[in-house]
């Protein structure tokens, strides 16, 4: 018999006192100024500092790219407004007219190319641009409202690449420093929203963009208030002083269907939550002999290992019971449904004796010492995940040294530093395929070809190169969808990294209030509306 998780028993106690308290304060007139509760702030406001998904959130609020993406991950136009194929190397781009940064000037081709251009060079970035501009051999502006791309080999999904980077004022932004966004000096883009001010730790503060080429926001100024923890965030939009919070932990959701001034919102991720283990390094930090002592190899180094550790996980019963039933048991990189997806990588199998009998073969048969690292303000249940991962893998014949969970500002930082040994990680795809996950996440890190640049724990196959690289190439699409099936399949045989689920991802907001659900679990203002 499996035995319930900490988290369970703590679900309710953790948002009895908000409900309790806030129960009376539900009905909130209708306002021009729309405040959300954010469980993640950003690192900066340099949208080009980091790619991970706290920073998103706030950028694309202010700054737009080239291309946007639908609910089905399909790319569509945004400040390109068309895109030709000339050559398999050569690209033209034309961009929408009279559109207008937020200082009045008009976007141009020039802008777009120093974009582009600075994607790569942005110092200190913990999850760097770098790959999505791997391809450029060279930019060429036509015109002021037209450019053309030069790429280094035939990249068929070139806009789905560059389309990752927010577009900057070459005016505005050129010889700036990232403290420069920060102050707001250089955080002038093209979006909805105009930055006022950003409080570090507490709030960042919007106004629209009334000039704004698109459809305008329903909102004349928005606040998002940084509230990591689930229980405060809930008190707060019930007592009305946040009309939208994000990441609703599934053990809430329950609860929160008893208001009927709150409506709630789902959608199924394209996220992959994983766990990542220290492959690359003789000597880990964070490992230990079976005692607790140092040790002179890392067993993480070996596949075999690495297989154990999977098959001491119960994901089934991490998706139903500490997750309510919100997630998906993930064997791969990427959903069914998206290219590469493969059919022959089901979820791994809980298998305690197999887990056991292949630490044995590894020349581990009494185990060997772990602490395990997570966030706990990144995704929902973060931290309760951690947990239970630890239970299951001393259960598996690993001795738990420790769990540590840390603000994912903190966490990011470090893992991109090599820091931990076992660490929680997603990675949203943000793509209709698994090229772009596969490439980011566990192709062989190397900055100046801009791959593996999430690959935190330094995996590396040369198989996987490989066919990515000729995935990378091939305009065909048949012919790139097996490529990425095959590349799938030789990273996750290997293990390269563990995977665990995909979440499904809640929103509530106060009534008037609603947000359209996405894949990308964005709580971006395009996807907010006021509907009374």
């Amino acid at each position: 018999m499996i035995r319930p998780l900490p988290a369970f028993a703590r679900s309710a106690q953790r948002i009895i006192l908000a409900l309790t308290l806030a129960s009376a304060c539900l009905n909130v007139a209708a306002r021009p100024l729309l405040t959300i509760g954010h469980s993640s702030e950003p690192s900066s406001m340099d949208p080009l500092f980091s790619r991970t998904g706290n920073n998103q959130a706030a950028a694309e609020n202010i700054f737009e790219r080239l291309v946007s993406t639908d609910e089905n991950l399909q790319i569509q136009p945004g400040l390109a407004q068309s895109w030709e194929v000339i050559s398999p190397t050569l690209w033209e781009i034309r961009l929408r007219p009279d559109v207008r940064f937020h200082d009045g000037s008009p976007l141009s081709a020039d802008d777009v190319v120093f974009s582009l251009e600075r994607a790569s060079r942005v110092p200190n970035s913990p999850a760097p641009f770098s790959g999505a501009v791997r391809s450029i051999e060279s930019l060429q502006v036509v015109d002021p409202l037209t450019l053309r791309v030069h790429t280094r080999k035939p990249t068929p999904d070139l806009m789905e690449q560059i389309g990752l980077v927010y577009i900057l004022s070459r005016q505005a932004a050129d010889g700036k420093t990232s403290q420069d966004f920060n102050s707001g000096l250089a955080t002038i883009g093209t979006g909805p929203y105009k930055y006022q001010r950003w409080q570090p730790g507490d709030s960042l503060e919007l106004r629209r963009n009334d000039d704004y080429w698109g459809r305008h926001g329903d909102f004349e100024r928005v606040t998002i208030r940084y509230i990591a923890n689930d229980a405060a965030r809930i008190a707060a939009l019930l007592s009305g002083s946040v009309d939208l919070i994000d990441s609703v932990a599934p053990t809430d959701v329950k609860e929160m269907k008893k208001y009927p001034n709150v409506s709630l919102y789902h959608s199924e991720s394209a996220r992959l939550i994983y766990l990542a283990l220290d492959s690359a390094r003789s000597h880990s930090p964070f490992v230990t002999d079976a005692q607790g002592r140092p040790m002179d190899r890392n067993p993480l180094q070996d596949p075999r290992v690495r297989r154990a550790i999977s098959k001491m996980i119960m994901r089934e019963p991490i998706t139903t019971r500490l997750l309510n039933g919100a997630g998906v048991p993930a064997g791969q990189m990427v959903p069914k449904g998206l290219g590469g997806y493969s059919d022959a990588l089901p979820p791994p199998a809980y298998d305690p004796a197999g887990a056991r009998q292949l630490l044995q073969d590894a020349g581990y048969p009494e185990g060997f010492g772990l602490t395990i690292h997570s966030s706990n303000d990144r995704f929902a249940s973060d931290s309760d995940l951690a947990q239970a991962l630890a239970q299951m893998m001393a259960r598996g014949g690993l001795r738990i040294n420790g769990v540590v969970t840390q603000p994912y500002n903190v966490y990011a930082s470090a893992s991109s530093k090599q820091l931990y040994s076992a660490f929680i990680f997603s990675y949203g795809n943000t793509t209709s395929d698994a090229a772009n996950g596969l490439t980011n996440v566990l192709a062989t890190y190397n900055k100046a070809a801009g791959t593996g640049a999430f690959n935190r724990s330094r995996y590396s196959n040369p198989e996987v190169d490989a066919l990515l690289a000729q995935a990378a190439v091939a305009f065909d699409p048949a012919k790139r969808n097996d490529l990425l099936r095959q590349a799938n399949e030789a990273a996750f045989r290997d293990v390269g990294i563990v995977p665990l689920y995909f979440p499904v991802v809640f929103w509530a907001a106060r009534n008037g209030v609603a947000i359209k659900p996405n894949k990308l679990e964005r709580t971006s203002l395009v996807y907010i509306r006021e509907t009374q």
